[in-house]
């Protein structure tokens, strides 16, 4: 169901990107998977690198929070194996790299929860916190982590 739905939006999740330092993509515990944060990486590149309100803008910063719930969303299925095996997403953390003043770290983050909310429905709604940082790794624009319930 929820692989059929990726397939009728056109997305196609990307191998689970390389970890850049000493960590794993996810975690299982029980029934709850914990996604490590994923970056906006593309092929293996970071697609969107800088600042909101200074070298980016809110719709690109809402762009690179899509793909980073796209990576994220890699993550999961590299540990079930389908998407079809999730009940719930349960929580989004989504980290900014804001420049000061900026202050819309909660419209940036909607890039992730409203595509989980448009590819799970009413199992894609979550808890959320959306928060600006001074800088992100490699320089990226945001970072999102996810924790998911498994049937």
């Amino acid at each position: 169901m929820y692989e059929a739905k990726l397939e009728s939006m056109g997305l196609r999740l990307p191998p689970v990107p390389k970890p850049v330092a000493a960590y794993v993509p996810a975690v299982m515990v029980g029934k709850y998977i914990y996604t490590s944060g994923q970056l906006p990486l593309v092929d293996g590149k970071l697609a969107y690198k800088g600042k909101m309100g200074c070298e980016l803008t809110e719709d690109q910063g809402y762009t690179a929070a899509k793909i980073c719930a796209v990576n994220c969303l890699s993550a999961v299925r590299e540990m079930t194996g389908s998407l079809d095996h999730v009940e719930r997403i349960v929580k989004v953390t989504g980290f900014v790299n804001s420049a000061a003043g900026f202050v819309n770290q909660p419209k940036v983050i909607n890039g992730a929860s409203e595509l989980l909310g448009e590819i799970f429905g009413e199992a894609g709604r979550h808890a959320r916190s959306a928060v600006g940082v001074s800088e992100l790794p490699l320089g990226a624009a945001v970072e999102v982590e996810i924790v998911v319930k498994i049937k």
